[in-house]
């Protein structure tokens, strides 16, 4: 994230933009080059330090207003095994030990994506039934359309 909140491009285009607007008088009566010059850059250079801004704030707020930079968490948390390098040893014990408890963490996700995994087949029969609900439904309103039809044209027979 930095000390500027993720608008580093916005500051330089900005400094640029406000270079470029400073030194625009002294440039006015150099050479009438110059002056279509600032006159094309300044704008161009303030509408990109806007538009970088607003890039940003849109970005900030599409990632639940969060800095681009933050970290994310895990679901499954990680452990390490540091051994060092002056004489003392992992047991094979503890070794044992460490993968009995990331197994039972694996059982625990592989049970929870299982979960996930009914929840989401459930929901895809539920829709199903409500789009043949749907179509049940438009094809009695296009029966009683029909036999409307019917009786009007019986009607004026």
């Amino acid at each position: 994230m930095g000390y500027f909140g993720n608008n580093l491009a916005t500051l330089v285009t900005g400094v640029f933009a406000a270079t470029l607007t400073g030194l625009w008088p002294y440039f006015v009566d150099f050479a009438p080059i110059m002056n279509f010059i600032f006159i094309m850059a300044v704008p161009i250079t303030w509408f990109m330090t806007i538009t970088c801004w607003v890039s940003q704030k849109s970005t900030d707020y599409m990632h639940n207003h969060a800095p681009s930079h933050s970290e994310s968490t895990s679901v499954v948390s990680t452990q390490t095994v540091i051994a060092t390098t002056t004489g003392s040893q992992v047991g094979l014990s503890e070794i044992k030990e460490i993968q009995n408890e990331l197994s039972a963490e694996l059982s625990s996700v592989k049970e929870s994506v299982k979960i996930k995994d009914s929840e989401i087949e459930r929901l895809h029969q539920e829709i199903s039934n409500l789009e043949t609900r749907v179509q049940i439904e438009s094809l009695k309103t296009e029966l009683a359309n029909l036999k409307m039809l019917a009786s009007a044209r019986k009607s004026k027979k």
